[in-house]
């Protein structure tokens, strides 16, 4: 296997409490370069401390992308392969190992397991696969948030890393409240970019802002280069649930089903779908879209991919769809694989409970025809 020089690059600001455990799943890498953004906890000495190369500067006005590039600038020409990481995030042992297994003469790009977050219980959440570890040369980020690496020469040669996986541990004490001035100066800087419009219009479902939600989401769906079928949906989802809000259930059941349509092969919309047909009491309907939704049994490798769609939320819903259906047997059956998969959860226990209980009651007495 060939020897490249691997080079683990960050920014930081007040991160000290993840400084230990980020330095030690990064030592792996020849070095680790950071730049601190103005600390004042102390973050910046620990990583010194710990064999970081610390840089500090100060990036004003804010952007993701400015500090991006300017921790990138302080690799050395000579690197191979770049890794960008944040301070919250850790990889698993061997990481080093299967990049380099992945790398070969003319890679540019590498794509990777990454899992977002995790459910209570310890169990993944959100899992989809990134392309953070690129060549030295020929990349930038862009955009002041939600940034991405552009690569400056045409299409890189982007290859998938079996083996590598990097978990995010989220500080559950940062704010997001920058997220959306930034967005809207992305949308600023470039209306036409479809990925920032929908980040955008999601960003306002999650306040509540159902009115430029639409608005934004609207316009996304309407961008010729808006091509990307899984995204679509996910706006057209949004959509629903913003109407729904306000009110206007028919323009969400509109939206959900033109969700399914863009999507087909996707769990999301059609778990989507059947939750509204649950909140409506339409039983049948529910389980019908539920069945769709289970049929669907490879998850795809994008980030348009929830995790309580591959959990228990299919089966319960369908458990309670069969019970209101009188299909007493067929509910149990979906109780038991909702508890398989979430047995800590009191409510699908004492769900099953009532299930089995009513299949029996269904049943004739023995001895009888």
């Amino acid at each position: 296997m060939e020897n490249f020089r691997v080079s683990v690059y960050a920014i930081c600001k007040n991160e000290a409490k993840f400084a230990d455990r980020w330095f030690a799943s990064m030592r792996e890498a020849d070095d680790v370069f950071v730049l601190d953004t103005g600390s004042d906890d102390g973050s910046a000495q620990r990583l010194a401390s710990l064999g970081a190369r610390v840089t500090t500067r100060r990036i004003e006005p804010w952007r993701f992308d400015v500090a991006r590039n300017a921790s990138l600038d302080l690799l050395p020409d000579d690197v191979d392969i770049c890794v960008c990481t944040d301070l919250d995030e850790v990889f698993h042992p061997g990481w080093r190992a299967a990049v380099e297994r992945a790398w070969a003469t003319g890679t540019d790009r590498l794509r990777y397991r990454y899992t977002w977050n995790f459910n209570p219980d310890g169990s993944e959440g959100y899992v989809f696969w990134i392309d953070k570890i690129h060549a030295r040369r020929g990349f930038r980020w862009v955009h002041p948030v939600h940034e991405v690496l552009q690569f400056e020469h045409g299409t890189p040669r982007t290859v998938e890393a079996e083996g590598v996986q990097l978990d995010h541990h989220a500080d559950p004490e940062k704010s997001r409240a920058q997220y959306l001035p930034l967005l809207e100066l992305a949308v600023r800087e470039d209306p036409n970019d479809d990925r920032n419009l929908h980040y955008l219009g999601r960003e306002y479902l999650f306040r509540g802002d159902w009115q430029r939600c639409i608005a934004t989401l609207t316009r996304h769906l309407a961008l010729p280069n808006a091509v990307w079928k899984d995204e679509r949906a996910a706006s057209m989802r949004y959509l629903a649930r913003a109407c729904e809000a306000l009110g206007r259930v028919q323009d969400a059941e509109s939206w959900l089903l033109r969700a399914v349509a863009e999507a087909p092969g996707l769990r999301e919309p059609w778990l989507d779908l059947a939750a509204f047909l649950f909140r409506k009491n339409d039983w049948a309907g529910t389980l019908f879209a539920v069945e769709a939704a289970l049929r669907i049994t490879e998850r795809p490798r994008t980030y348009i991919s929830e995790a309580q769609s591959w959990g228990s939320l299919p089966h319960d819903l369908a458990s309670i769809a069969c019970y209101h259906l009188g299909l007493f047997d067929r509910a149990v059956a979906f109780a038991d694989a909702a508890v398989r998969l979430c047995p800590a959860d009191d409510r699908l226990r004492e769900n099953r409970a009532l299930f089995v209980a009513a299949e029996r009651a269904a049943l004739p007495p023995r001895g009888e025809n």
